[in-house]
């Protein structure tokens, strides 16, 4: 038995050994992407190059506290965002049992129990053993398959983070198109009430004999233009408390005591902090997202490139069997047995080969993503850049 237990750890020593020198297929290196050496608007004083550090950034920004209690809600019941959330948990899984799959992939305890007759004879026989196989990681498709799963749960916890991001600023979206459209409820009916009491006098003069009737029917129609325009604000108002409690995680409902009293709509700096273009790859989650899952399917050829050689798997057994129960763990009743093993689907290179190509095109359309991703992020930024300086002087020439 002892000779056994020396050829098993002399095999397991050189599966271990070889484990760790042979991978194949691609190591990932982050690719490069067009990426602009400045902000287009740099020159602009409201805008500074200093990274964004605050994460709670309405906070600084806005200073509502209805606006952060709504937030905080959102962070914990919005339902798209749990679902997220549970996504990662997923990928976090799938890399667990990657990393499983390098050790030994049978290990397994059996039993058995029978009562059998034969030739006039009946007799029970009883079995109990340990058995173990394990597929040594020899061209390093299991390294790669982690390596694989890992960046697919970068990828999950990027997207995740994508998902919070936009909750947040859907909330203050919303928030400040409610506290607007309140505002404009609240205008346009002083509005109404100044024109009517307008077309009351215009009326009166035209009593007098001093106003056409052109002038009475202008003032009455600028009424009811008023009064239209008020039934659609008021519809906009329940539409956008509608998508509020929907980000909130509850189905519509009346948000009036979550609102609280009507104030003031939130107004933002003037200066706004960008960080530098290069910032944009470790901020964005969407360029994160296509980076992450970049990096997995490039782990991706080396597992279709391992598939081209055999495979190599050692294993044996361990166990008893006995006609009584009490002669099963006696040693004339043990039983073991050990094997070396190897499969080669040699008659299949053709598909093999095939998918080694497949696998690659995906990673080559993914690394095309991956730029057009970065690019379209400058494009959005550069965009949201222009909207915001030409809203503030915007504002400038109305007041």
């Amino acid at each position: 038995m002892s000779g056994v237990l020396r050829t098993t750890s002399t095999a397991l020593l050189s599966a271990l050994l070889v484990n760790g020198c042979t991978m194949l297929g691609p190591d990932y290196k982050l690719p490069t992407a067009p990426l602009q050496n400045d902000w287009l608007e740099t020159g602009d004083p409201r805008i500074t190059n200093a990274p964004p550090v605050d994460p709670r950034w309405w906070q600084s920004a806005f200073s509502d506290a209805t606006l952060d209690q709504l937030i905080d809600t959102a962070l914990q019941q919005n339902l798209s965002l749990r679902s997220a959330g549970l996504r990662v948990l997923q990928s976090q899984q799938q890399l667990a049992i990657a990393i499983g799959n390098q050790y030994p992939q049978e290990q397994a305890l059996s039993g058995d129990a029978s009562r059998q007759k034969e030739s006039g004879l009946t007799f029970n026989e009883y079995s109990a053993g340990f058995n173990l196989s394990w597929e040594a990681d020899f061209w390093g498709r299991f390294r790669r398959q982690v390596e694989s799963a890992s960046a697919e749960l970068g990828a999950s916890i990027a997207d995740f983070d994508g998902a919070l991001v936009s909750l947040v600023a859907q909330v203050a979206q919303t928030f400040i198109l409610i506290r607007s459209t309140q505002l404009r409820i609240e205008v346009s009916k002083k509005n109404i009430q100044n024109q009517e009491e307008s077309l009351r006098i215009t009326r009166a003069k035209l009593n007098a004999g001093e106003v056409s009737d052109l002038d009475a029917d202008q003032a009455e129609t600028l009424v009811y233009n008023t009064r239209a325009s008020l039934s659609s604000l008021e519809l906009s108002l329940q539409q956008l408390k509608n998508s509020l409690a929907i980000l909130l995680g509850k189905p519509p409902q009346d948000l009036n005591h979550l609102l609280g009293n009507k104030s003031a709509v939130p107004t933002p700096p003037a200066n706004i902090a960008l960080g530098m273009p290069q910032d944009l790859i470790r901020q964005r989650p969407d360029i994160r997202v296509a980076e992450r899952q970049l990096a997995a399917q490039s782990a991706q050829i080396g597992v279709a490139e391992s598939e081209l050689y055999p495979s190599f798997s050692i294993g044996g057994s361990i166990g008893s069997s006995a006609m009584k129960t009490n002669d099963l763990f006696e040693n004339a009743t043990k039983t073991w047995s050990l094997f070396g093993a190897f499969q080669w689907n040699i008659f299949n290179y053709g598909r093999l080969r095939s998918n080694v190509r497949l696998q690659d095109a995906r990673f080559q359309q993914l690394l095309v993503d991956y730029q057009q991703t970065v690019l379209q992020a400058q494009g959005d930024v550069e965009n949201a850049i222009v909207a915001y300086l030409k809203s503030h002087e915007q504002l400038v020439s109305y007041t």
